[in-house]
This record gives C-alpha cells, structure tokens and sequence, in this order.
C-alpha cells in the first residue's frame, strides 16, 4: 500500500510538470502536415512518440529548473506557488522523478533513431545549460528559447525524413524569438529583475525592438514559405473540373491562403503583450485566448485543407 505521504506528494507533482507547456512540443508535427504524410501510420506513430518524448523530457527539465529557481521563485507573486517554492513538493521527490523522466524519454529516443535521440541529448544539455547558466545572460537566453523550438521542428524532420523548406524553419526561428521577447517584457514590465536577474540588462525600449523586429521577421518568412513552396497535387473532382477548365489552376500558391491568419495572430499576441500585459505565459495564452485559438484552428483548416483534403 502506497503510504500516505507519498499520496500527499502526487497532486503538487504533478503541477511541477507543467502538463499545460506539452503544447510547445506540437511543433514536431510540422514536418509529417507539411510533407503530406500525416495519415501514414508508420509516421504518425513515429512521430506521436516522439511528441511523448520530448514531453517527458519538458516536464524533466522543468522540475530540474524549479529546484534551480526556488529561491528567485518564492520573491515572485504568482511563482511563489509553486510545489517546490512553497515547500509542497520534496526537492528530493522532484529530483528523482526528473531523473525518472530524462532516463525514459532518452530510451525511448533511442529506441526510435539514433539522430532522433541526437536531437534529445542536445535538447537535454541546452535546458541543462539554460537553467544553470543561459538564461543569467541578456541575448543568450531568448536565442536558447529560440533553439529548443528549432530542435523540436528538426525533430520531426528527422522521425519523417521530410525536408523542412528552410524558409519555414525561419519562421519557426523568429516566431520563437518574438514570443521569447515578449516574455521577458511582461516580466519587466510586471515583475522587474527581483526575481529574474538577467532582467536589469534589458529595458523597455530594446525588447519593443526586438518585438518588432522578429514580429516583420516573421511575417516575412512565412510569407516567402508560403510563395516558394510547392503547390499542393489536387486530387479532388472540383479541383479536377478547374484543371481541365483553368489550366494555370496548379500553379497558383495557394498556400498564400494561410498569411492572414499569420497576420492576424502576431497582432493578437502583441495586442495581448502591450495591453493585458500576459506576455509572461505565452502557452496560456494560446490555450485561454478565444480569438488566438481560433484564428490557429482557421490557419490549421487551411493548411489541411490544402495539403490533404485537395
């Protein structure tokens, strides 16, 4: 029989996983949707256990940089909540359940591939390297941020062997950069640099300009993406009926279709930086904002709808 005690430290456990920031590794489905290949089952299983890994590594990490962070975390109003800040949840339990979590997922990524399981090392050493010394230096901690969301994208490219087009991995870089920007606002902005040091080299007026700067970045790599990349082969009869009709139907790019909802979600999300000031937690953001979530859902219709359903 499981003692109680143990029991008492299961539900505060669980909270430090962060089962809620899972979402961040939704990335390595980009290369299997994009490269047409999502209904193929070997690619799908493969790659949903990648998902599983690099979510078991996530949670790992987060309880290494939760015990990392305590002493900064209790000084800060929401943080100081948390399992292992408020004395909730053992150091010691956190410890030998993220050292659980990293040996599973690097057997499971192992078992998958060995460039997958590459990938995962690295992973691992950069959320390592980010905890213990990255994120105490301006620049280098948001580039961190960026990188682990290019590891999970090239994660997937690796379980499908699709070649992610590298005007989409660009992107994926400077998406990962604006968000990482407007995190570190909305905690200048809120908080100050009691609880994050790192926080006194940066000021207003430089993170307005990276916010700008990565938000165009963006907007204008999806946009060349979306121009450059081959147009989907349609097979429906409609879109038969319009090839034989209008022959130029095939060259259109119609992956274009997609910018708008690009468009309209980096003004959302900034519009929620500037004015809710909610920068702080992008992945709640993306799961709590009703127009965020449904103009995600239109642009991941239209890509579906393009590349699978024509």
């Amino acid at each position: 029989m499981i003692k109680k005690k143990y029991l008492n430290q299961l539900k505060p456990l669980i909270i430090s996983l962060r089962l809620h920031q899972w979402i961040k590794n939704l990335a390595i489905f980009a290369a299997i949707i994009f490269s047409g290949q999502l209904f193929n089952a070997n690619l799908f299983y493969s790659t949903v256990l990648g998902f599983v890994t690099l979510c078991l590594l996530s949670s790992a990490s987060y309880l290494f940089n939760d015990i990392i962070d305590a002493p900064y975390d209790r000084l800060h109003p929401i943080k100081k909540s948390r399992p292992i800040a408020c004395g909730n949840l053992k150091i010691n339990t956190a410890f030998q359940c993220a050292l659980f979590l990293l040996i599973t997922s690097l057997i499971l990524a192992f078992f998958l591939s060995n460039s997958f399981f590459v990938i995962v090392l690295i992973f691992a050493t950069l959320h390592l390297a980010y905890s213990l010394i990255l994120k105490k230096h301006a620049l280098f901690d948001i580039l961190s941020i960026a990188t682990s969301f290019i590891l999970r994208v090239y994660s997937g490219e690796v379980l499908t062997a699709y070649h992610i087009p590298i005007w989409l991995m660009l992107s994926v870089v400077f998406l990962s950069l604006f968000v990482a920007s407007g995190k570190r606002l909305s905690e200048l902005v809120k908080i100050g640099s009691k609880t994050r040091p790192v926080l006194v080299k940066y000021q207003e007026k430089l993170l307005d300009f990276y916010l700008s700067t990565f938000a165009n970045a963006t907007l204008l790599c999806y946009s060349l993406f979306a121009f450059t990349a081959q147009p989907p082969i349609f097979r429906d009869k409609i879109f038969q009926f319009l090839l034989s009709n209008y022959p130029k139907t095939l060259d259109r790019k119609w992956l274009m279709a997609t910018i708008p909802f690009v468009i309209l979600g980096i003004m959302r999300y900034a519009q929620m930086i500037y004015l809710n000031q909610t920068g702080e937690q992008p992945e709640k953001i993306l799961i709590s904002d009703r127009l965020l979530l449904l103009t995600i859902l239109g642009w991941g219709i239209t890509v579906i709808t393009l590349v699978y359903v024509s």
